[in-house]
């Protein structure tokens, strides 16, 4: 028999062949997609040279590029533009001046900025890196120009600025309510009378006032005596570290009961010895014996047969339940 048409080798020979001819149109485009040279529209100016824009060399400085700039800027802007004779080059018509006016412009913009500049160069010296000249611009004109320790100093402030407005609200709030307590009023009133202020309050004469100014006047010299007394608390037991006397130590226990000063006077003296045994001023201390006083009060509850028999007529009985009887 003779041999066959077609053998293995030539059949893997062709199909090699064909893929290579499937994959050479795709390669050649990939190879005209790729600019040929440095310059590529789309990034800094363009097709055209930004120095040669500029009439400047690679090596000019800041203030050569600036003065360049400068002239440029006067003789295409288009406010301003007024054809030269024998004026061949861009910016012969008022629309081409602005085109050659933006072009200055980006150009000048380009070359001013240092890294910018450098990565300009680069892109000259190193044409075929085309991918990373785009990363590089974009990345740079989509970056933020704000410094990052501009933004951090400007929370900074703005957070201390609403801090202390917080705080001055609650310190107001304090003295309005300092000032409505009768003891520390009285106090007040008392020091205000023994300086002279109130009589200051109640000139006559020329000078007099109507009832609610004097009113008005009269709270602001007890607030501002009470504000005296809180400073100084913060002074002494916040600032200096000074223990607590036996009136401020009541009275912060107090406030940590949420009672009134009538509902806290009328306690028995007992009980006010026991709550300084226990320093109850100090807020674990006031927390321990809070969890106490509840767990005390659920095992009364629990053994007293008349909260058995409401919470039984509550199951039973109370609110929730379906019935038919009338009444």
């Amino acid at each position: 028999m003779g041999a066959p048409l077609l053998s293995p080798g030539w059949a893997a020979g062709a199909a090699g062949r064909r893929s290579y001819v499937l994959l050479a149109p795709f390669l050649l485009t990939l190879l005209l997609v790729r600019p040929s040279g440095a310059l590529v529209e789309g990034l800094y100016c363009g097709t055209r040279d930004c120095y040669e824009v500029l009439g400047v060399s690679r090596s000019a400085g800041k203030a050569e590029i600036a003065r360049a700039y400068r002239q440029l800027a006067r003789r295409y802007h288009p406010d301003r533009y007024r054809p030269e004779p024998g004026d061949e080059g861009p910016g012969r018509t008022p629309q081409s001046a602005e085109e050659a006016f933006l072009l200055v412009a980006t150009a000048y913009e380009t070359l001013k900025d240092e890294e910018t500049r450098k990565d300009y160069d680069y892109m000259l010296d190193h044409p075929e890196e085309y991918y990373s000249h785009y990363y590089h611009y974009y990345s740079r004109r989509l970056a933020p120009k704000v410094d990052v320790r501009v933004v951090i100093l400007v929370s900074v402030c703005a957070i201390s600025v609403f801090q202390f407005f917080s705080w001055w609200n609650s310190y107001n709030k304090a003295i309005s309510y300092l000032a409505t307590v009768p003891k520390y009023r009285i106090q007040a009133t008392e020091i205000a009378k023994q300086q002279g202020l109130l009589k200051k309050a109640k000139e006559k004469g020329k000078n007099k006032k109507s009832k609610e100014e004097i009113r008005d006047e009269e709270e602001n010299i007890i607030k501002n005596i009470i504000k005296i007394w809180y400073c100084r608390w913060i002074y002494n037991f916040n600032i200096k570290g000074k223990e607590y006397g036996e009136e401020e130590r009541l009275y912060i226990i107090r406030k940590s009961m949420k009672m009134s000063k009538s509902q806290f006077d009328s306690l028995e003296d007992h009980q006010k010895e026991t709550f300084l045994k226990r320093e109850l001023w100090i807020k674990e201390n006031y927390e321990v014996y809070k969890q106490e006083q509840e767990e005390e009060l659920k095992k009364k509850l629990a053994n007293d047969p008349r909260w058995k028999r409401y919470r039984r007529w509550m199951k039973n009985e109370g609110p929730g339940r379906l019935t038919f009887v009338d009444d």
